[in-house]
């Protein structure tokens, strides 16, 4: 998403880097390049202006101007000063009274509200709770029927409303059945339009004098930019939300909207959308976002995402497998699946510190086009032929490549690619390392970097302990 923002904030702490020692001239010249890189990037004026000044403030001060390595020292300035920019700290979503408790979804049609509902009955449920949704947009034309099946293919309850109905009898109806249900929290679907009209507004201030929500959520699409902070901005005036899911995080979009709304509205960013999958949404940490932004990398948030795609029993059975020399196609097929579910490539290489630079690399990382033919290609194979690769003849790699609709050649391909990483993942074994992904790079048990593959713990608190000395 700030890929353009990135390059060019990296470009300007290489100049800063470049001078021994920093001038009040050199520190405002970096400071105008910081100035078009934000502005480029949409975010809001003001905005802007109020963070370089603080910058600005910082940086001729003498924590600059005495420092053994100024350059460095103003890259940390700007990363503290985006992190305090967009909230400091990563808040949760408070789920606190009596139950059920209502959460509010607002927003304009097309920002994603509907299945930002569901993505969220995804993430509390891991909190056990016992989430219900309730459509009560009764305008749009399938919106109920949509949050419906999103809440039977998210495995969470959902209350059985009607095209036509109240809205405010809806929710009233709905905590009744919660009630009834033992459900605790309720997560409100409300109505949109495709432009702020007074009587959208005064549907919502009804449904939270009648729910009284601990949570009213402004949902906005990332890409609309600057547009996304002045709607929130009415949405706020009427119904005093109290945080912001921002959606298609992971797209192109220059990021504007993530780097001003906490600055114009005072109300934090709660949650992203990071994906279309229904488990791609995560706290929002201004820390960590600072740090990718400024290419610093994400090894928290990679780790977490680790934790959750990670079988750490499988991961132990894949290392005696790996010491017996026993790595089949089977488990090359996994460790894919689990690399998979951590995100796209994409995303992986965008929270590792560095990465940003490093376009030559990202060139060469296979796309998700790529891997699905990997796994079409091993999930052709019969049992015994993923198992033991060594009896996969010519007629075989034929009936292989004709069953999973690629070619011979792709088949070679992938047998040869499964063979270098199982001669890989077998040194790194006997390095002491853990179970790798194919292609390369430690994973499940040992995360890339961490000596001897260290656990996902380790490499958690290693992390932790690398951020709070980059602060210092």
């Amino acid at each position: 998403m700030f890929e353009s923002l990135t390059e060019r904030l990296g470009q300007v702490a290489k100049n800063l880097r470049g001078h021994g020692k920093l001038t009040e001239k050199n520190i405002r010249d970096a400071l105008k390049d910081v100035r078009m890189s934000l502005l480029e990037a949409d975010v809001n004026f003001r905005v802007v202006k109020d963070f370089l000044a603080r910058v600005e403030e910082r940086a001729l001060g003498q924590e600059v101007m005495r420092s053994l390595s100024p350059g460095q020292q103003f890259v940390k300035i700007v990363n503290e000063e985006l992190t305090e920019l967009m909230g400091g700290k990563g808040q949760e979503l408070t789920l606190t009274g009596k139950a059920p408790i209502a959460v509010m979804f607002v927003g304009l049609q097309g920002s994603g509200k509907t299945t930002s509902v569901a993505k969220t009955a995804v993430k509390i449920k891991k909190m056990g709770r016992r989430p219900m949704l309730v459509p009560a947009d009764v305008y749009r034309p399938a919106a109920i029927d949509q949050l419906k099946k999103l809440a039977s293919q998210v495995g969470a309850d959902v209350f059985d409303s009607q095209p036509g109905q109240d809205p405010v009898a809806i929710c009233r109806l709905a905590r009744e059945a919660a009630e009834r249900g033992g459900n605790d929290v309720l997560l409100i679907d409300t109505a949109g339009r495709l432009h702020i009209d007074e009587k959208m507004m005064e549907e919502l201030v009804k449904i939270r004098a009648e729910m009284r929500p601990s949570e009213i959520l402004f949902v906005a699409d990332a890409m609309t930019g600057q547009e996304a902070v002045n709607v929130a901005k009415s949405f706020n005036d009427r119904v005093e939300i109290t945080g912001v899911v921002l959606t298609k995080m992971d797209s192109d979009a220059r990021g504007g909207a993530a780097l001003s709304i906490k600055a114009v509205l005072g109300k934090p960013i709660k949650l992203v959308g990071v994906g279309e999958k229904m488990d791609a949404l995560e706290t929002f940490h201004p820390d960590r976002m600072a740090g990718r932004i400024l290419d610093m990398g994400d090894l928290l948030t990679l780790i977490e995402r680790a934790e959750a795609a990670m079988d750490e029993k499988k991961a132990a059975e894949l290392e005696k497998k790996l010491r017996k020399n026993e790595f089949t196609l089977e488990d090359f097929r996994d460790q894919l699946h689990q690399v998979r579910n951590m995100g796209s490539l994409d995303q992986i290489m965008a929270m590792l510190p560095g990465m940003g630079k490093m376009k030559a690399l990202q060139g060469l990382q296979p796309d998700e086009r790529e891997l699905g033919r990997i796994e079409a290609i091993i999930n052709s194979m019969t049992v015994a032929e993923r198992r033991d690769h060594a009896i996969i003849n010519g007629s075989r790699r034929a009936r292989v490549a004709k069953g999973s609709g690629t070619s011979i050649q792709d088949v070679n391909g992938l047998l040869k690619r499964y063979l270098q990483a199982k001669k890989m993942l077998a040194q790194v074994s006997k390095m002491g390392g853990m179970p790798g992904m194919p292609g390369g790079g430690k994973m499940p048990g040992g995360m890339p970097g961490m000596p001897g593959g260290a656990s996902l713990a380790q490499a958690r608190k290693a992390a932790k302990k690398a951020k709070k000395k980059k602060r210092r």
